[in-house]
C-alpha cells in the first residue's frame, strides 16, 4: 500500500487559480507513474493529467490548457502538483492523486483526495 498526501485544496471564485500537491513516497518505479483524476457531485471519477517515468504528460481532451501537472523528483517524499488556472464552477469536486500503471491510465493506489469548490 501507498500513502498518497493531498493538499492545496479549497475554496475560491470563479476564474481564480488553485494549486493542489500530493506527497508520495517513492517505493517502486511505478511510483514515478502519477496522475490526477477528480469525481464532480454526482457525476463519475475522471481523468486530468498523468505523467511518466520519463516525465511524459498528458492531459484528457477536456483538461487541456488550464491545468498544468508537474513534479518534483528532486525530495523524498517525490512531490506530484497539479496547477489549476481559470477555474469554473463546475470543476468542483474532490481531486484524486494517483500512482498508476506505467503507461497506462488505470490506478493502483489513491489518495484520499481533497476538496475543490468553485463558486
Amino acid at each position: 500500500h501507498v500513502q498518497l498526501v493531498e493538499s492545496g485544496g479549497g475554496s475560491v471564485q470563479a476564474g481564480g487559480s488553485l494549486r493542489l500537491s500530493c506527497a508520495a513516497p517513492v517505493y517502486t518505479y511505478d511510483t514515478y507513474c502519477m496522475g490526477w483524476f477528480r469525481q464532480a457531485p454526482g457525476k463519475e471519477r475522471e481523468g486530468i493529467a498523468i505523467i511518466d517515468s520519463d516525465g511524459d504528460t498528458a492531459y484528457a481532451e477536456s483538461m487541456k490548457g488550464r491545468f498544468t501537472i508537474s513534479r518534483d523528483i528532486s525530495k523524498k517524499p517525490l512531490y506530484l502538483y497539479l496547477q489549476m488556472n481559470n477555474l469554473k464552477p463546475e470543476d468542483t469536486g474532490i481531486y484524486y492523486c494517483a500512482v498508476r500503471v506505467c503507461g497506462s491510465w488505470s490506478v493502483r493506489y489513491w489518495g484520499q483526495g481533497t476538496q475543490v469548490t468553485v463558486s
